[in-house]
């Protein structure tokens, strides 16, 4: 008889730092197995031995696959060790990675913990971008909205919020603006000219499906029957795709398409934009 593939299995994360990197890593190699599940065990700011007797206890009890971000060599060699006794797969994430960058420049390494969360100038960007989205959220402030690098406009349940903050949080000043059945689009939106004006829209079926859903779990009533008309949402997607068209606004359809894989739609645009030769 053919053994069983389990259906989930312990995956150790360790880190000496937030674990962001080894996070984001490690979610997008467990999702190509479909059919098996991993049990995480996070274990960020790991910089002492004291701290990593901890980590290599959970790890004898929960054997799995083991994976780093470690910069202190004495706690790499234990870690290895343990990991070598128990029979256990035990990775660097960041060590091929920093072998290419030093084989290519030459240099050494100077190992910084935690590198990348530096309180520098472009930490402080995101701060900022992140405090104009949160004020320019659903159509709040449109006065200066010609200070965005980014305006998403777009009918109702097309993601517009949660890819604004995904954005804000790459550094991009994002503004939007919902779409709304009768209710004029004010002339500052049609007048702007510096930010990078992006149309989101959806089919039919995957707006009323969403709008259905957010009813029944607010568990509230919506009076008006054309937020889930199917025709009546048509209507408004033919509206919003009409006024992109009109001020050649790129439109993007987020129908099957994450927050991830939107956003990064939306910057590679405004990458082709600050590219483009000034008129």
């Amino acid at each position: 008889m053919p053994q069983r593939s389990p259906s989930y299995f312990h995956l150790h994360l360790v880190s000496d730092s937030t674990g962001e990197t080894l996070t984001t890593v490690a979610h997008a190699a467990a999702a190509q197995y479909a059919n098996v599940s991993p049990i995480e065990h996070v274990y960020p700011l790991i910089r002492t031995q004291k701290q990593l007797d901890r980590v290599l206890s959970e790890i004898e009890e929960a054997p799995g696959i083991v994976l780093y971000t470690l910069l202190d060599n004495e706690l790499i060699e234990r870690l290895e060790k343990k990991c070598d006794e128990l029979s256990l797969p035990c990775r660097s994430i960041l060590g091929p990675v920093l072998r290419v960058f030093q084989s290519y420049l030459g240099a050494t390494i100077t190992p910084r913990v935690g590198a990348q969360h530096t309180l520098n100038a472009e930490y402080f960007k995101r701060i900022d971008a992140l405090n104009y989205t949160m004020l320019h959220d659903d159509g709040q402030h449109i006065d200066d909205l010609e200070q965005a690098d980014v305006v998403l406009v777009g009918i109702s349940r097309t993601s517009k919020t949660p890819t604004s903050i995904y954005l804000a949080n790459r550094g991009v000043k994002t503004g939007n603006y919902p779409l709304v059945p009768g209710v004029p689009v004010p002339p500052q939106l049609e007048r702007l000219t510096k930010p990078l004006v992006v149309g989101l829209f959806a089919s039919p079926e995957r707006i009323v499906q969403i709008r259905q859903n957010r009813l029944l779990g607010l568990r509230a009533h919506q009076d008006d029957a054309s937020y889930i008309d199917r025709q009546a949402v048509a209507e408004e997607i033919t509206f919003s795709r009409k006024l992109c068209a009109r001020h050649n606004w790129p439109l993007i359809d987020v129908s099957r398409r994450s927050i991830e894989e939107t956003a990064a739609a939306i910057l590679q645009l405004l990458s082709e934009k600050r590219r483009a030769p000034v008129n």
